[in-house]
């Protein structure tokens, strides 16, 4: 076992959390003395571009079949892929699609996978993987002694790679030999408007909770994220209750997220919703009970009824983009 291997998907985009997996790739292969190859599935050239920074060699593997996801045959071309490598360690992005593949990937390989990696090393030619457990309120720790690893890392948790510190790598293309008739096949995609950027990539999120009462008040958030450059989000009670797209539930069962500013909005603050915020690096919350847990963690908090405080809010916020 030799490289470490980084798989990229240009359906996924390449955002901050695909740049932080060249980066987390390119410290861990320095520090093992390997190269790091880059794997990209159905790329355009911006990513084959970006990712050649980092890495010392790229693979690209563009053909018609993998333009879009499927899940059967992004599994397969992984497969042939890294098995011709045969790679010590295989790092993706935190994207669906990597989350789906990562521990089908690892069981065709005969490796070991394990997700949501906070922070990666290698201590004693052991690879070392920290994440997240118990809801956020323990951090556990993973040496994995049966290669390949397959990790999956989170977004944000990871520096991209220094721009100019490494020569631009050679971009391969390669066509691979696809099952026609794959066992599983998209047949039907629905889009949907959730704003420029990615919710896990955004630097400012206004999240609202059960206590907003309905779908109306998100239109508020929406308002207040809009003003000062954020993406709104929710706790699970206002997705559970169709107040607002499932796309925007952070939390335990949803979107891991570390924006620069996570503002709680009537969210009492469970330990689910927790740990999807726990990489915030502040997090301020307006809230009606003054028992409310999310006042434990937050830096800022105000004891209100949100109603009373979004007008003001609202209108100083406006002051200052004047």
């Amino acid at each position: 076992m030799s490289d470490v291997v980084i798989c990229l998907f240009a359906a996924a985009g390449y955002d901050r959390a695909a740049q932080g997996v060249a980066g987390a790739g390119r410290r861990l292969a320095d520090a093992l003395g390997v190269r790091l190859r880059a794997i990209t599935v159905g790329a355009h050239s911006e990513l084959n571009l970006r990712i050649a920074a980092a890495a010392d060699t790229v693979i690209s593997v563009d053909q018609s079949e993998l333009i879009e996801y499927q899940p059967e045959l992004y599994l397969d071309a992984l497969t042939q892929l890294t098995r011709d490598y045969v790679p010590r360690v295989l790092l993706l992005s935190n994207d669906t699609y990597s989350q789906e593949l990562a521990p089908r990937l690892a069981h065709r390989l005969g490796g070991t996978a394990v997700g949501d990696a906070i922070e990666l090393s290698a201590q004693a030619g052991t690879i070392r993987v920290k994440r997240n457990v118990y809801g956020g309120k323990a951090v556990a720790t993973i040496d994995i002694k049966r290669s390949p690893a397959v990790v999956w890392l989170r977004a944000r948790a990871f520096e991209p790679v220094a721009g100019g510190s490494y020569t631009l790598a050679t971009v391969r293309q390669i066509t691979l030999s696809l099952p026609a008739s794959p066992a599983t096949q998209i047949i039907e995609r629905k889009s949907e408007a959730t704003g420029e950027t990615k919710l896990e990539d955004a630097r400012i999120i206004v999240s609202g909770g059960r206590g907003l009462g309905g779908p109306k008040p998100f239109a508020e958030l929406r308002e207040i994220a809009a003003l000062i450059g954020g993406q709104i989000a929710a706790s699970s009670a206002p997705c559970d209750a169709g107040w607002c797209s499932p796309s925007l539930q952070v939390g335990q069962t949803g979107k891991k997220v570390a924006p620069d500013l996570y503002l709680a909005v009537a969210i009492r603050g469970t330990s689910q919703h927790l740990v999807g915020i726990s990489d915030s690096k502040v997090i301020a919350a307006i809230n009606i009970d003054p028992d409310a847990p999310i006042f434990k963690y937050c830096r800022f908090g105000i004891v209100e009824d949100y109603r009373q405080v979004f007008p003001l809010l609202k209108e100083k916020l406006a002051a200052l983009q004047s």
